[in-house]
C-alpha cells in the first residue's frame, strides 16, 4: 500500500498535481509490433542519463505442468546463472562494474527480466539481457544449487503463518486452477524437474512473439532500433502453445481450513473467488473494496476491527485480479480468543456493504484517493516500465493513463451496491486460520 502523508489534505494536493504532469497519454509511450513478433513500448525521459528495461515473457506457471509445479518460476530464476558465453561470475561483474542492475523475476502469468543501466552503458545491458534471455547454459550444477536454494526457502515458509494461510487459502480457492499452486512450486515437484525440462521449457515458450519489451528512459527511437537489430533480431518466432484451463468454481458453501501453530496470535483469511483483470466491473470493485477495507485507516474494516474493537492491529481487504482469475480475500491477526468475533465483524462489514449504500464522503473520499495516486504508479523510470508492461499485456491501451480517472470518477453509490452485492459472498466463503486452535474454539 501507498505510504500516506501525515496530512490526507497535502497529499491530495500533490498527487493531483502529478496527475496533470502525467497525463498525456499520446505521448506516454510509442507501440509498435516488430517482424519477430515482440510487442516493443518505449517511452524517451531525458531527464536523467539511465535507460531501464522490462521484458515480460508469456512463460508463467500458467504454461507449466501441474505435476512439474515451480518448472517456470525455476527456468526464470536460471536466466542470469550463466549461458553459453558466459559465466554467472561474469555477468554480476559485468553488470555490476558499471553500476547496473540485472535481474529476474518468476511469476504466474509472465516472468521478467529487468535492466537498469546508465545511457553511457546500454550497449553492454542490451548485451546481457539478449544473452541471458535468448543463450542461458542451464547448467547442471546450476540447476541442482538453484533448485536446493527455492527448497530450502520453502522450508523456511513452513514456518511463516502469514504464508502458511495464503498458500492454503489460494489451494481452496482456486483447486487445481494454475493460481492455486506456488509459483515456487514444492519440495516434491522441484524433484521431478530434469534440466531436459527446463531446456524444453524455455525453447516452447522464450519467444519474441510472446515477448512484451518496455524502455523507458533517455534513448532515443533510432539508437533503441539499431540495439534492437543487433541483439534481438536474430530471435526467431515460432508458434506455441496457449494455456487452456477453466476458471475456478464458486464456493458453494463456507469451507473451514484450521492449522494448528503454538502462536499469541491467529492468522486468518477469509475470501473467495473474484474477478480477472478484464471485467467492465473492475473498476467499481476498486472503490468499493477501497472502502471496504484497501483504504487503510479510512476503511470500514479498520475502523470497526481496530479502532473502534481493538481487535487487531492491521486489518485489510483486496480484490487481485490477473488475467485467469481473482480473488476477493479479508485478511488480519488478532489474538486467538478474539477470532471468533473478529471475523464475525469482518462478515457484518461484508453484509453491511451488500445492504446499505455508502455514504457521499466515503465515495468522494475513495475517488479522490484512487485518482490522486495513481500518478505515484509512474513516477519514476522503473515504475512507468513495469506500468505499462502491465497495461499492455492486459489490453488496457496506452490512453489508459487519461481514462483511469474518468473509469473512476463515473463509479456511483448504486455502482458499488451493485457490485458488492455481486462479487462479495458472506454466506459462501474460504477461512483459513492459522493459530492455536484450542485458545481460539472457533464456531465457524
Amino acid at each position: 500500500m501507498i505510504k500516506r502523508l501525515h496530512s490526507f489534505g497535502l497529499q491530495v494536493i500533490c498527487v493531483l498535481f502529478l496527475f496533470s504532469t502525467f497525463s498525456y497519454a499520446a505521448d506516454i509511450a510509442d507501440r509498435e509490433v516488430l517482424y519477430n513478433g515482440i510487442t516493443l513500448l518505449h517511452a524517451e525521459k531525458t531527464g536523467l542519463p539511465i535507460v531501464t528495461v522490462v521484458v515480460a515473457i508469456k512463460a508463467g506457471s500458467v504454461a507449466e505442468p501441474a505435476e512439474k509445479a515451480g518448472l517456470a518460476n525455476l527456468t526464470a530464476d536460471l536466466l542470469n546463472e550463466g549461458t553459453k558465453k558466459r559465466s554467472s561470475k561474469e555477468i554480476s561483474e559485468a553488470i555490476e562494474f558499471v553500476g547496473g542492475s540485472l535481474g529476474t523475476s518468476g511469476g504466474a502469468d509472465y516472468i521478467t527480466v529487468s535492466l537498469s543501466v546508465l545511457k553511457k552503458d546500454v550497449g553492454l545491458g542490451f548485451d546481457l539481457l539478449s544473452d541471458i534471455i535468448r543463450n542461458p547454459a542451464f547448467s547442471a550444477d546450476e540447476v541442482q544449487r538453484r533448485k536446493t536454494s527455492i527448497k530450502n526457502s520453502i522450508i523456511q515458509q513452513k514456518e511463516e503463518p502469514g504464508t502458511i494461510a495464503s498458500k492454503a487459502f489460494a489451494e481452496a480457492v482456486y483447486g487445481k486452477h494454475p493460481y492455486g499452486r506456488p509459483v515456487e512450486g514444492t519440495e516434491e515437484s522441484l524433484d521431478r524437474i530434469t534440466a531436459e525440462d527446463i531446456e524444453s521449457f524455455h525453447r516452447e515458450y522464450y519467444l519474441p512473439n510472446r515477448t512484451i519489451m518496455t524502455v523507458v528512459g533517455d534513448i532515443g527511437r533510432s539508437e533503441l532500433k539499431s540495439l534492437l537489430e543487433r541483439y534481438f533480431m536474430g530471435w526467431q518466432a515460432k508458434e506455441a502453445k496457449e494455456a487452456a484451463f477453466k476458471l475456478p468454481d464458486p464456493v458453494g458453501k463456507p469451507k473451514v481450513i484450521t492449522i494448528q501453530k503454538s502462536l499469541t496470535q491467529a492468522n486468518i483469511i477469509l475470501g473467495h473467488p473474484g474477478i480477472r483483470r478484464d471485467n467492465p466491473d473492475y473498476y467499481a470493485v476498486s472503490v468499493m473494496n477501497y472502502i471496504l477495507g484497501g483504504g487503510g485507516f479510512a476503511s470500514r474494516l479498520m475502523d470497526n476491527i481496530r479502532d473502534n474493537k481493538g481487535l487487531a492491529y492491521d486489518v485489510h481487504s483486496s480484490f487481485p485480479a490477473s488475467k485467469y482469475g481473482g480473488s476477493f480475500q479479508a485478511e488480519l491477526q488478532t489474538k486467538n480468543e478474539s477470532a471468533n468475533t473478529a471475523i464475525s465483524e469482518v462478515l457484518k462489514e461484508i453484509g453491511r456493504i451488500r445492504t446499505e449504500p455508502v455514504s457521499d464522503r466515503e465515495l468522494s473520499d475513495a475517488k479522490a484517493y484512487l485518482t490522486g495516486s495513481f500518478p505515484l504508479r509512474i513516477d519514476s523510470n522503473r515504475k512507468m516500465a513495469g506500468f505499462l508492461t502491465a497495461v499492455e499485456y492486459y489490453g488496457l491501451g496506452l490512453d489508459y493513463v487519461d481514462n483511469y480517472r474518468d473509469y473512476i470518477e463515473s463509479v456511483t453509490k448504486d455502482d458499488i451496491l451493485r457490485v458488492a452485492r455481486k462479487y462479495l459472498h458472506p454466506e459462501n466463503y474460504v477461512l483459513v486460520v492459522v493459530g492455536d486452535l484450542d485458545k481460539a474454539a472457533l464456531k465457524y
